[in-house]
Formats: structure tokens, sequence, C-alpha cells
């Protein structure tokens, strides 16, 4: 995993660890656990600090974290282009790109699942930067 850093020293993943920490009911270690599949899924990733809160990219943005009262948000930005045969999507169906898992405090995470859409993700980002690619002459 790259990290890359920003403003006041600490770079996204200390300040991820931080929002992390700051959260000491369910959502704080619905996070973590969040973030530590989307680090398995795919070893290449790279974590940044946007918006707020954690942004996962390869090659493109992969997946951000948004913690709310009720909730914990993984949300995919190229959502509607991946295929979600376990029907994981349960938010932001109607948006253009976009598309989000909801987390409530009982709510299982199926993991395996989950990784195979972070990877769909990425595999997404990968096929249209070699698209952009120019052909070898």
């Amino acid at each position: 995993m790259k990290k890359t850093s920003v403003g006041g020293g600490l770079n996204p993943s200390d300040l991820i660890t931080n929002q992390i920490a700051e959260l000491e009911d369910w959502r704080g270690k619905l996070y973590a656990r969040l973030r530590k599949l989307v680090l398995e899924a795919s070893p290449g990733i790279t974590e940044e600090w946007k918006w707020g809160t954690a942004v996962w990219t390869h090659k493109g943005l992969v997946c951000s974290a948004g913690v709310f009262k009720d909730h914990v948000k993984l949300n995919f930005f190229k959502g509607a282009s991946l295929k979600d045969p376990k029907g994981l999507f349960n938010a932001g169906l109607d948006a253009k790109s976009t598309r989000a898992i909801d987390f409530g405090e009982s709510d299982e995470i199926a993991a395996s699942d989950l990784k195979d859409l972070i990877r769909a993700a990425v595999a997404h980002n990968l096929s249209a930067g070699a698209k952009k690619q120019p052909a070898n002459p």
C-alpha cells in the first residue's frame, strides 16, 4: 500500500487511523473492518484523504468511507458500471455513476463478496486506463 503525504505532517493512513480511533462506538470497529477488507482485496491500493475521510484509489478512485449517525457508508465511485451479482449495493441506486453500501450496527459483512466487488472496481479502473493508452506503433 502506498501512502501519499498531506498537510500537517500526517499521511492519509494516519489520518484514517485517527478518524477511526475517534469513533468510540460500533462505527469505529465497522470502519476499521471495512478498511482492512479494502486493503486485503487489492494490495496495490493507495489510501488517500479527501473530503475529510478515507478514499482508496488504484489507477483512479475506487471507494470511500463515510461515517454517519446510524450507518457507515462504503461508496463506490464507478459502482453503476460494476456487476453486483450478490446485491451488495443498497444505497445510491439511482445515481448516474456511484453506488454505495450502507452498513448498520447489526449488519453482517459478506467479506468475500465485498472483496470481489472491490476487485471489480479496481479492474474497472485498470481497463479504463488501458483503453486510454495509445496503441504501440
